[in-house]
C-alpha cells in the first residue's frame, strides 16, 4: 500500500487533535504538524466531512476531534482522505 503525503498529513493532524482536548485554530494545527495552512485547511475539510473532526465557526472557532481517540484507526483517516 502506498500512503500519499496528504494521508500522512491527515494522520499527523488527527494525532495532534487527539492530544489536545480543546479547540485549536487551523493556524496552530498547521504550525504544530508542519503542514502548510492551505493544505491543512483542505485536509481538515475532508476530516470534518468524514465525521472525525468537528469544526466551530466564528471568532472563537476552531477544530476539535469528534470521535473518541480510541475509536480512530489509521484506516478511517486514510479512507477519509
Amino acid at each position: 500500500m502506498y500512503i500519499t503525503l496528504e494521508s500522512d498529513y491527515a494522520v499527523r493532524i488527527t494525532a495532534e487533535l487527539c492530544k489536545e482536548p480543546v479547540k485549536l485554530d487551523a493556524k496552530t494545527i498547521a504550525e504544530k504538524t508542519g503542514v502548510t495552512l492551505r493544505f491543512a485547511l483542505k485536509i481538515l475539510r475532508k476530516l470534518v466531512a468524514a465525521g472525525i473532526v468537528r469544526s466551530f465557526k466564528g471568532t472563537q472557532g476552531g477544530y476539535m476531534i469528534a470521535m473518541e481517540p480510541k475509536d480512530i484507526d489509521l484506516r478511517i483517516v486514510i479512507e477519509a482522505i
